[in-house]
């Protein structure tokens, strides 16, 4: 029974492969032992625009499950789409509630301290940062798909806030006006992040590369970490603006006269405390609460020291009156109109892509932990809509957070009923014992960001990009120098024009390869990565590892001759027998338009009065079905056409073949 071996060293039974064809339209002859490259059936022009469109938004075919249903049901499917909770929830029990209660319990003892920091770092009141870990959690609880993410304000979307509104209202003068700008943008926050889910917009933030996002996130830390030294060195005059040259030189602008060493005192006692804490509780996992407690510990003991002290009398700056109550609505605080609403629009959509990317990130990591999938268009949707009811219940902008995740999966959480939990406890503090962090001083405050912040800084993710991509360690570097000496939105767009230009650049300047034969196979592969291959008498086999569009297609064809250029010379000095074929192995082809196919003609002009004929192997559906299109089957002619490599070397070099 004869046999053949493809490119990827696969023996193939010919004539089971001629049997179970003949069951099949398909538009191929044999020739030889193989075939010829097959041509798809051609589809409509609206089949082809409702693929595109099918692959692009919905790629994951999201109406499959309502097939074959009755109404009731289809109706009772969609809600659960919606709201998660209707489908988990029936399977709810108290066994679960118990890993809910104490994970629930162990994150509001992280976020109380840490909203009442968070809302400091964008200039808004301490009450707004506990109203936003208290009625979005509860959004997210009914509509999220993920049962690890901890919602509630976090350190750079706070930044990103504090840094962009106060350029527009000063909060110390204009208190009011600048809240009503926050839940402003906090509206239209929410509004990008569900457009985003509904449309199925979500690959629109994957524009933002890994390598990014962290040297952006590293550059927040630091810019988050150096904003907090007016509360950690007691300075009352301090910059508003956030790069690391004006911070510095307000530090040390005010060392003689505006520093307070019981502030200092505070600050660094407890910092140290908080880092150790972190430390056990990075050490040993079953101590994970120890570094989940310390920050409302510090909180107490701070806050009583404080008042047993006076030291507010001897210049120890406190956070003072927290206003008690939950949220009130803040509906007609939003700008519909006026001159802030554009600003409150533009503000607002880069805060909610930097929150989506951070809480997706989130989800997909303790998904994968325990082994469960999240729906990214369904988060947008559930992380935009606890942004909008968010907006008008006195919150501002809420998002998954990376640190009180990270303690709600390490404490054991089932479902997202730890958020309600959490969500609970903010409430109960609100109502009750807001009065009792009347004493508790700013230093404390600074503090727990500082060590909250420094876990941003992934030193070994940066290396690691170092070594695998340079171009993406650049990205990296350009987010970090664009946020640490210019501002958060530079450095965010830095990343992102670095990241596009990396696209740009490698789809203008696609790879090629120079193929030889792995001896005693019928295999060809790149001459660099396998030095045994060895080139064919005759014959230069090139492949092209990208799609050949309008921005490629003159690179390519320039590339190709190049090859053949230093070929033809290096043969001339050893003499070797001169090239007569161009074999160009398509397989990584996955598409080319018109400005391809007219580069391949081009090139075809150019080995004509070279006299050498070329060759293509293995192009794909696509590629195939617009060169037929194009009648450049038949000017290359359907005898240059090959299904592999091996084939088109087996017809115009048969004693290499023979060899093998």
């Amino acid at each position: 029974m004869p046999r053949v071996v493809s490119d990827g060293g696969e023996s193939i039974d010919t004539d089971v492969a001629s049997r179970t064809s003949s069951h099949r339209r398909v538009d191929s002859v044999q020739h030889g032992h193989g075939y010829k490259v097959g041509v798809p059936p051609k589809k409509s022009l609206f089949a082809e625009f409702s693929d595109a469109v099918k692959e692009t938004f919905f790629a994951d075919d999201p109406l499959r499950q309502y097939k074959d249903l009755p109404r009731s049901k289809k109706i009772w499917l969609g809600l659960q789409q919606v709201f998660p909770v209707l489908d988990w929830g029936r399977n709810y029990s108290l066994g679960k509630f118990k890993g809910d209660l104490i994970a629930g319990l162990t994150i509001a003892s992280l976020c109380i301290p840490q909203d009442i920091g968070y809302s400091k770092l964008a200039n808004l009141p301490p009450q707004v940062g506990l109203y936003s870990s208290f009625v979005p959690p509860l959004i997210y609880a009914a509509m999220g798909s993920s049962r690890d993410i901890a919602i509630g304000p976090v350190a750079v979307v706070s930044l990103l806030l504090g840094t962009l509104l106060q350029n527009e209202i000063d909060p110390n003068t204009h208190p009011l006006e600048y809240r009503r700008l926050a839940y402003t943008a906090t509206f239209f926050a929410g509004i990008t992040q569900a457009a985003l889910g509904f449309f199925r917009l979500g690959f629109i933030i994957e524009f933002l590369s890994h390598a990014a996002i962290v040297g952006f996130m590293a550059g927040a830390a630091i810019t988050i970490a150096l904003q907090q030294l007016k509360g950690f060195l007691g300075i009352a005059h301090f910059t508003k603006k956030s790069d690391i040259v004006s911070v510095m030189e307000s530090v040390w602008g005010n060392v003689h006269h505006g520093w307070n060493w019981q502030t200092i005192l505070i600050g660094a006692s407890f910092l140290a405390f908080l880092l150790v804490a972190k430390y056990i509780g990075k050490k040993n996992k079953r101590l994970f609460w120890v570094s989940a407690i310390a920050p409302l510990i510090s909180v107490i003991i701070s806050t009583f020291f404080v008042y047993i002290t006076r030291a507010d009398k001897h210049g120890v700056s406190i956070v003072k009156n927290i206003k008690k109550g939950i949220n009130p609505p803040s509906v007609s605080l939003i700008y519909f109109s006026g001159p802030y609403l554009a600003t409150g629009f533009r503000v607002g959509a880069v805060a909610g892509m930097i929150g989506l990317t951070e809480a997706i990130a989130i989800g997909r990591t303790f998904a994968a932990l325990k082994d469960y999938q999240i729906d990214g268009n369904k988060e947008m949707v559930a992380l935009g809509t606890m942004n909008i009811v968010g907006s008008m219940t006195s919150c501002y902008v809420a998002t998954g957070s990376f640190s009180r995740s990270a303690v709600n999966y390490m404490a054991g959480c089932k479902t997202a009923v730890s958020n309600v939990v959490m969500a609970i406890v903010v409430m109960l503090t609100l109502l009750l014992i807001t009065p009792l962090f009347k004493y508790t001083p700013n230093a404390i405050l600074s503090s727990i960001i500082i060590s909250a912040v420094l876990g941003l800084i992934d030193y070994e993710s940066a290396y690691l990009i170092w070594k695998v991509d340079k171009l993406d360690f650049l990205a990296c570097l350009g987010a970090f120098i664009g946020v640490i000496f210019s501002s958060v939105e530079y450095g965010l767009l830095i990343a992102v024009a670095i990241s596009l230009a990396k696209i740009l650049l490698q789809v203008t300047r696609p790879r090629t390869a120079l193929l030889g034969n792995l001896p005693r196979t019928t295999i060809y592969r790149n001459v660099e990565q396998y030095p045994d291959a060895t080139k064919v008498p005759g014959v230069l086999i090139v492949r092209v590892d990208s799609a050949i569009y309008f921005t490629n297609s003159n690179y390519v064809k320039e590339r190709i001759l190049r090859w053949l250029r230093d070929e033809e010379e290096q043969q001339q000095d050893q003499k070797l027998s001169e090239i007569e074929f161009l074999i160009v192995e398509l397989s990584p082809v996955i598409d080319i338009d018109t400005s391809g196919i007219h580069a391949l003609e081009e090139l075809l002009k150019a080995l004509e009065k070279r006299k050498i004929q070329l060759v293509l192997a293995n192009p794909g559906p696509v590629v195939i079905q617009k060169l037929r299109s194009a009648k450049f089957t038949d000017l290359i002619g359907e005898d240059k056409i090959f299904l592999t490599v091996s084939d088109a070397v087996k017809k115009f070099a048969p004693k290499v073949v023979d060899n093998v």
